[in-house]
């Protein structure tokens, strides 16, 4: 019987353009080698759209030591930035434009730090680089898309950023994966790209210079190649074709932001897809928690006739904060899929791989394949934000009755089961063949070493009452102060709230106020350090100093004067031992007052509108509140003054909130007096002595500061991709 069409462009996708050529470029390996190969026959453009994207990051790795792989064969480095540059170096008609998210400070320690100012980012006039954030609230730019000039294109779940690159065997402990010889060993990666050419690489150019458009306000002109060339020369001869000669259909979500309309294309592709299956729905997702593709689902499950649906996810997500939210959202969909299983065609797996001691793969894959007749390879994941927060590209095509490209679809999908179990793809068409069901193949198939495992629900009831509703961790679309007024506050306390929340942006506003008069006004030339130091000089020998002292540090917190002066000056004034025990007190009394401020302003507000369970995991998370304080005292996340307004506001005690600071800023207000007390020592006896001493101290600080940074990079890797990748 012949199926009718599943993509509709205007409806379920944004175009559909002739490819002349794809193909599946499965694992980071094989994606960044392609990219690479390809971007050196670059004559006129290239366009990199991520999430993430870092310079540091190696194309090509082997079995040898860093060093070693400094230069490669073509002359061209193999990390990203300096490859970037090196091809600008030899085309001076070339233009390389870079788009990044400019991701939330949430991942800063997981990222390459400042890459706005970084030298590889900056080396070339011709290499643009630029930090996106024109998105709403709580969304991110999430799509992946390189373009070499409009003539060969990439698009799936892969960024140019550490953390990607593995190969199909996932070997455990693999050296390879490690980003730099100090690091550990990340644990697998699993992940896909396709890649085209031909007029949808054109389409996927046109959408890049689009974003780019709206996040610089400049527009950039298709490139204009010589007269005789064509995108022939681009493919790289080693890389044969998985398919040639087809339609690709580009699917967009665009979330509505300023002026920009709201584009859900990826939502409506995945409900015509789970409808239009007939026999099997394979599946490959880093999250499950979209609402709508959990209902599409259930109901094939719940028909006599409905497909076989096979899913394959990581068995845990990536990160404390993901495993105790999303892993959770998902277990629910788990549920109601189970429930729907009324005939037995519903079967959950995690990749599994000997040796990985307590790690997993992380799947990362966005892939769909319905029947051998439609494959789907995006950037979109199973959850609410992909529907509609986040920007995503995904790329689809369809058989439409050809054999031949009805043949490539089987063979993609077989060779994706084949690397998860450990077996041939030939095995897997040969048992298809023979059995006509997926999950008898697969399970026919599951072993003893690699394979793939059922995926346990390990989530209780009690656990479970601790995550908010999916609306808040994973919205589906911006939310904007009325609709969280109208969704979580009674219509009897939206009045009563409202009044509160004037208070807040009152009181708010006035200490903006007063910062704004010590950053722009007189205040500042009076307000400043040689001012201070005469003002505190003057009274030095009073009796009131040090509590006129602690006073002045209670006022600098309410106007967000920076702390570290108010250090400097004191340990000026009155030495290191006193100076360093006036700013302690001082700044604990800081603390406190901005603390006090906090819950007088956000306490009542944070009940309304987080609800029973945000309560109760609030409650739960501030039993760590002292160590919680430490930390941001020694890492400071933010300025001093906003980290005690929203501990404030918060559920951490303000006992612990007292200890945690005292302990904390210790730390911080050694380095800073000594440091303070060597220099002005060496400034007023500049002998080799003095310079010697500063020395220690200076390298002392730094190397504490580095071994801090760095444990608190590992600590916070396991949770800060947990929001959306």
């Amino acid at each position: 019987m012949t199926r009718s069409p599943i993509l509709k462009p205007g409806q379920n996708c944004w175009r559909i353009e002739h490819a002349d050529r794809i193909a599946f470029l499965v694992d980071g390996a094989d994606f960044f080698y392609a990219f690479r190969e390809t971007a050196k026959q670059a004559l006129r453009s290239v366009l990199i759209i991520g999430w993430d994207i870092d310079s540091r990051v190696e194309l090509i790795r082997e079995h040898t030591p860093a060093q070693a792989r400094e230069q490669t064969s073509d002359g061209l480095p193999v990390r990203l930035g300096d490859f970037l540059n090196g091809l600008l170096e030899r085309n001076d008609q070339l233009h390389i434009h870079v788009l990044d998210w400019d991701f939330n400070m949430f991942f800063a320690s997981a990222r390459e730090w400042l890459p706005l100012y970084k030298e590889e980012w900056n080396a070339h006039p011709r290499l643009h680089f630029h930090l996106d954030d024109r998105h709403p609230a709580r969304a991110c730019h999430h799509q992946k898309i390189f373009v070499i000039d409009d003539c060969v294109a990439f698009a799936g779940g892969l960024d140019l950023t550490r953390g990607r690159w593995d190969t199909s065997e996932h070997l455990p402990d693999d050296p390879r994966r490690r980003e730099a010889e100090s690091e550990p060993i990340p644990q697998p990666y699993h992940d896909v790209q396709m890649m085209v050419s031909g007029p949808v690489a054109a389409a996927l150019g046109e959408l890049a210079r689009e974003r780019w458009r709206r996040a610089t306000g400049h527009a950039l002109s298709a490139p204009e190649l010589p007269i005789g060339s064509d995108n022939s020369g681009y493919w790289p001869d080693y890389l044969a074709p998985d398919l040639e000669n087809t339609n690709v259909a580009i699917a967009r979500t665009v979330p509505g932001y300023e002026n920009q309309t709201e584009v859900r294309e990826v939502e409506a592709l995945l409900l015509d897809i789970i409808a239009a299956a007939r026999n099997s729905i394979y599946i490959e997702a880093q999250y499950f928690t979209a609402q709508k593709v959990g209902a599409a689902l259930a109901k094939r499950l719940s028909e006599h006739d409905g497909p076989e649906i096979v899913m394959v996810l990581p068995e845990n997500t990536d990160g404390w904060l993901s495993q105790n939210t999303m892993d959770i959202l998902r277990e629910r969909l788990f549920k109601r899929l189970q429930a729907a299983d009324h005939y037995n065609r519903l079967r959950l797996y995690s990749p599994r791989i000997p040796g990985l001691d307590g790690q997993c793969v992380n799947v990362h894959s966005k892939v769909i394949v319905i029947d051998d007749e439609l494959v789907r390879v995006g950037s979109a994941n199973l959850n609410n934000r992909s529907m509609g927060l986040d920007t995503e590209c995904d790329l689809v095509f369809e058989a439409n009755g050809d054999a031949r490209i009805r043949g490539a679809i089987g063979a993609f999908r077989n060779r994706l089961l084949s690397e998860h179990l450990g077996v041939d793809p030939g095995e897997i068409a040969v048992r298809l063949l023979r059995e006509g069901f997926l999950i008898r193949v697969v399970e026919s198939l599951r072993g003893a070493g690699r394979t793939l495992n059922p995926l346990t629900l390990r989530v209780t009831a009690e656990v479970d009452a601790l995550v908010p509703d999916v609306e808040i961790v994973d919205p589906d679309r911006p939310i904007d102060a009325d609709q969280l007024m109208e969704e979580f506050v009674p219509e009897e306390e939206r009045e009563p709230a409202r009044k509160h929340i004037a208070l807040v942006v009152s009181i708010l506003a006035a200490l903006l106020g007063l910062t704004a008069a010590w950053h722009w006004s007189p205040l500042r030339e009076w307000v400043n350090v040689e001012t201070l130091t005469g003002f505190a000089a003057a009274f030095e020998q009073a009796q009131a100093a040090p509590l006129l002292t602690l006073a002045v540090f209670v006022i600098a917190g309410l106007v967000v004067f920076p702390l570290t002066i108010l250090i400097v000056v004191c340990v000026l004034v009155f030495g290191p031992l006193y100076g360093f025990l006036y700013s302690w007190l001082g700044a604990l009394l800081s603390g406190m007052s901005t603390f006090a401020l906090g819950h007088l302003l956000g306490r009542k507000t944070i009940r309304r509108f987080a609800g029973r369970r945000l309560g109760e995991l609030n409650r739960r998370l501030a039993q760590r509140g002292v160590l919680t304080i430490i930390i941001v005292r020694i890492i400071p996340f933010s300025p001093f003054a906003i980290t005690n307004l929203i501990a404030g506001a918060s559920h951490i005690r303000f006992r612990d909130f007292v200890i945690g600071s005292a302990i904390g800023l210790l730390p911080g207000l050694i380095a800073i007096s000594l440091f303070t007390d060597r220099l002005a020592a060496t400034i007023q006896e500049p002998d080799l002595p003095a310079f010697a001493l500063l020395a220690a101290v200076i390298a002392a600080i730094i190397a504490g500061g580095w071994t801090l940074w760095r444990w608190e990079g590992r600590r916070r890797d396991d949770r800060l991709r947990a929001t959306v990748d």
